[in-house]
């Protein structure tokens, strides 16, 4: 049997495929929805609490008590949201930079991955209580936008957990199976919209008749309802500080009533128009009482949601489609139940979005039932996913050679043969990369290694690379010497440490350095042309100076020196220019070289 899990910022939830249909699994008391909190007692030897205990527990000792673990997981320190993310939590964030993030709780220090694995430990122990038996496969979603450190770190947990995971799948996919299931029979494009509590994917997918295809997908895996919850605990802190004075409002226990009557406001405000806020005993013996509007919140909201705008944008055109073309705009997460992001999503796409599926339990849903297209209880179901970044190597001259462009579906592979660079190389670095730029310097590094070969004269030797781009995202890559069959396999599978700030940066960049990067592309294959052409000239020089008039000698070194000189420079019409005119010069020279081998070849056979 194979599990569906919906690890969340928020909460999270487990199924299955029971009689044929997806069933959300509830706890001993009897709910779906398990909050995504772990509470670490100080008492020596005493086991984490999990859920909804830990969630009741937080007011009190918030610095013990760990939630929104999902924003850290893969994350390194040194980055600014992080940071941002960081400073906003009540228990102790380590992000020292370029190591991976811990939480200090007392005399210990866990990585994000130890505590979602206390989670997920929670969500497999319900479920085997429910059903009575053991569950130890798990399919586990993550954002889309998850890069391959983070869906490691997520399939990390899960195995620290006890599950076998068998395919980490993105978020809005899974909304997007759980929405088509019910329309096998029809054809449609739609977008998937989902806006949770720490993280917000959109995806353009494509359903035909029991076909998934993923289309495209973008988003931003630090951008959620956390980010409204903390401007309205801000908001919050400073009435508090105008009505009392006197009050902390960075105290930890008060900090943490801020932040919970900050989330609840924003839940209740999205049934009416407005809620009164209370926090008893926020200045010694006083308390605070204030009520707080729908327009307030929308307005300190806005702001969040308006940064959704680009990445919808991105992915309809990375799809290659309109607005126009979809037909339908499912939305899911807890945030959309907000009046305002309904809003938005209708205007951005213009068109009422559909809201038939559970906004917190529809992902759950989708990862049981690929759970049980795995196993095979789903029959006449295919699912195809995309990767979000383009994957290449670094090739002769800093340049980004890609093997696997952006949004190709996967699980795919793609192979290309390379050659030694210089004569009597014994090894190749092999650089993977990450990106959209044409220069390997501007994309992100995902790892390098070395493959020794035999020592053979320049463009002799002969090295196979392949990308395998598993269903999960996570990239092997085999290099072989194809002479002696002697090959490395390397799987990236906590390489690629990119924020989701850089990742924007990445495609931002790609657009505005496009003219740029093509004549800088343009310019080093032509540098790299002019290189080997310059030796070859001057060795046939040598080799055949008999054969022309000084004159024409001393044309071919004038013309090469030129070229020489347009190297160094800037100009690509330049240097196409001072190679035109060296092929010019070179060709009594080719011609006389060919002239003298017939004649040579003719002597041989007399």
């Amino acid at each position: 049997m194979i599990a569906g899990i919906d690890l969340g910022t928020t909460n999270s939830l487990i199924g299955v495929m029971e009689a044929g249909f997806p069933v959300l699994l509830a706890d001993a008391e009897g709910r779906r929805l398990t909050p995504s909190v772990v509470h670490y007692p100080a008492e020596a030897g005493a086991a984490p609490v999990v859920g909804a205990a830990a969630a009741r527990v937080r007011l009190l000792q918030p610095a013990r008590t760990v939630h929104s673990i999902k924003r850290f997981i893969g994350a390194r320190g040194g980055e600014t949201t992080t940071a941002e993310d960081a400073a906003r939590m009540p228990y102790d964030v380590v992000a020292a930079p370029g190591a991976p993030v811990r939480v200090r709780l007392g005399e210990q220090l866990l990585s994000p991955e130890e505590i979602s694995a206390q989670i997920l430990a929670k969500l497999k122990a319900d479920a085997e209580r429910a059903l009575g038996v053991s569950v130890d496969r798990a399919v586990i979603t993550v954002p889309a936008y998850f890069n391959d450190a983070q869906r490691a770190a997520t399939q990390r947990a899960g195995e620290l957990a006890g599950f076998q995971v068998e395919r980490i799948l993105n978020e809005p996919t899974a909304a997007a199976l759980t929405y088509g299931l019910q329309r096998l029979g029809e054809r449609a494009r739609v977008a998937v919209f989902d806006f949770g509590g720490g993280t917000f994917d959109l995806s353009i997918l494509e359903l035909r008749e029991g076909l998934f295809q993923v289309l495209s997908t973008n988003g931003n895996t630090r951008l959620g309802g956390d980010d409204i919850d903390a401007l309205v605990a801000d908001e919050l802190a400073r009435r508090l500080q105008a009505a009392l004075p006197a009050a902390d409002p960075h105290a930890p226990l008060l900090r943490a009533a801020l932040r919970e009557a900050a989330e609840q406001a924003k839940i209740r405000l999205s049934d009416v128009l407005e809620t009164p806020i209370e926090i008893p005993f926020a200045a010694g013996t006083e308390s605070f009482a204030c009520t707080f509007t729908r327009a307030d919140l929308e307005t300190l909201a806005r702001p969040v949601v308006e940064r959704t705008r680009r990445h919808c944008l991105r992915a309809l055109e990375d799809a290659k489609c309109a607005a126009s073309d979809l037909q339908a705009v499912v939305l899911v997460g807890g945030s959309t139940r907000m009046p305002l992001v309904r809003q938005f999503a209708g205007e951005l796409f213009g068109r009422e979005p559909d809201t038939t599926q559970h906004p917190d339990e529809a992902i759950a849903l989708g990862a049981v039932i690929q759970a049980g297209i795995l196993s095979g209880a789903v029959q006449n179901v295919t699912l195809l996913d995309v990767t979000p970044l383009s994957l290449g190597l670094e090739t002769l001259g800093g340049l980004m050679n890609v093997l696997i462009p952006r949004n190709s579906t996967i699980p795919t592979k793609a192979g290309e043969m390379f050659t030694n660079a210089a004569a009597g190389q014994r090894a190749m670095r092999i650089h993977v990369l990450q990106g959209e730029r044409e220069m390997a310097r501007d994309n992100f590094s995902l790892g390098s290694f070395e493959l020794e070969f035999e020592s053979a004269p320049r463009g002799q030797a002969r090295v196979g690379v392949q990308f395998s781009l598993d269903a999960s995202g996570i990239l092997t890559v085999l290099a072989r010497d194809t002479k002696t069959g002697a090959e490395r396999v390397v799987e990236l599978r906590s390489a690629v440490d990119v924020s989701d700030q850089a990742v924007e940066q990445m495609l931002a960049g790609s657009l505005e350095h496009a003219f740029d990067d093509f004549h800088e592309r343009r310019l080093t294959e032509a540098r790299l042309k002019a290189e080997e052409l310059l030796p070859a000239v001057r060795a046939a020089l040598a080799s055949a100076a008999d054969l022309l008039p000084a004159a024409e000698q001393a044309d071919i070194t004038e013309k090469a020196a030129a070229v020489e000189a347009a190297i160094a420079g800037d100009s690509l019409p330049a240097l196409q220019s001072a190679v035109r005119a060296l092929d010019d010069a070179t060709q009594a020279l080719a011609a006389a070289l060919v002239e003298r081998a017939m004649e040579e070849a003719v002597l041989r056979k007399l």
